[in-house]
């Protein structure tokens, strides 16, 4: 029987780093389930579910990790993991939406609460700043639209987006089609 476990990992970014987490997850004979990394500022965080072999035992699933180079310093925390690994249906990604525009305030919060109004659901999030000569910020977002509602939920992230003077594009995975719904 294999234990279920969430493994994060908090560190310093560096080039290299989740080839060295993964290289020794596979080592151990973990099997990866859902998982995220995403450098924050200087830091990077990587976070994965993990089917523990039988007789690996977290605290030496740690004790590995630590030993790795490139988590010199690092924040290792594992858990016990007490959910279902698959994900629930409000999960599944229909579309991946990018909107790109000047930073401001309230941004993500006004664009979430116009997928939430359609029942949509957030399964995974990237926001980044872009710096030139004009700050902007980019997020990207995969997104479960219920098939009735997508028309209507993409109509007011367009209606939202344009009133936050933001660039808007979707892509809908169900049909690998790409759209522009608001120009920069």
């Amino acid at each position: 029987m294999t234990d279920v476990v969430r493994l994060s990992i908090w560190c310093r970014d560096r080039v290299g780093l989740v080839s060295a987490i993964a290289a020794r997850l596979f080592d151990l004979g973990i099997n990866l389930g859902d998982g995220t990394f995403a450098t924050l500022g200087e830091g990077a965080e990587f976070t994965a579910l993990c089917e523990l072999p039988t007789g690996l035992e977290p605290a030496a699933l740690r004790d590995e990790l630590a030993r790795l180079p490139e988590l010199d310093a690092a924040t290792i925390h594992i858990s016990p993991f007490g959910l279902g690994m698959h994900q629930l249906d409000a999960a599944r990604v229909t579309h991946e939406i990018t909107c790109v525009g000047p930073d401001q305030p309230g941004l993500l919060a006004r664009l979430s609460e116009a997928l939430v109004g359609s029942g949509a659901n957030i399964a995974s999030l990237v926001a980044t700043r872009l710096e030139g000569r004009v700050e902007l910020y980019r997020m990207v977002l995969t997104v479960g639209i219920p098939g009735n509602r997508a028309e209507t939920c993409l109509a007011t992230l367009r209606n939202t987006a344009q009133q936050l003077g933001q660039t808007l594009t979707w892509t809908d995975a169900t049909a690998g089609k790409k759209q522009a719904l608001v120009g920069g």
